[in-house]
């Protein structure tokens, strides 16, 4: 069975960035299921993806647009430290929630800690960086109706 919209594929991956450095790995893992042509991982691996078979592997580079996006300068602002005087044990590299204008939530990461302010990032992590994957197809099945319905692999639902 290949690759392709609507099939839940299991795939072992590595990713590096443009050092070589390893950023995560399914290496000792199950392999990460998802659901090809649904968005539910990058645009760039997914397409380098598409009609593959089990057993297949390949390296993969990833440029930004289709990875986590360019890096966004003005996604890093300062807020006040005032705005965030409910917030315990406040630390770099914390994680927190933050909403847009309309009320949409999405996540910003404290880069920076001042008397007066906070410096927060809205960028992803890895925006702006190329992204290298070592992947290999572990198994590829057709998607329950149920899975397709909400867009995600239900776990416990593979098969091997």
């Amino acid at each position: 069975m290949t690759v392709k919209k609507d099939k839940v594929v299991e795939m072992h991956y590595t990713l590096k960035n443009d050092k070589g450095d390893v950023i995560d790995s399914s290496k000792d893992k199950e392999p990460m299921p998802f659901i090809q042509g649904h968005g539910n991982i990058i645009p760039g691996l997914e397409s380098a993806l598409e009609g593959m078979k089990i057993g297949e592997s390949c390296d993969v580079s990833v440029n930004p647009e289709e990875g986590y996006g360019v890096h966004h300068p003005e996604a890093i602002q300062e807020i006040p430290m005032e705005a965030l005087k409910d917030i315990d044990n406040l630390k770099v590299g914390m994680e927190l929630q933050s909403q847009d204008e309309k009320g949409n939530p999405f996540i910003v990461r404290v880069k920076e800690i001042n008397k007066d302010t906070v410096t927060v990032d809205a960028n992803h992590p890895l925006a702006g960086e190329t992204l290298h994957f070592s992947v290999s197809i572990e198994n590829v099945r057709g998607a329950s109706k149920e899975e397709l319905e909400h867009g995600h692999v239900h776990s416990g639902s593979c098969s091997h």
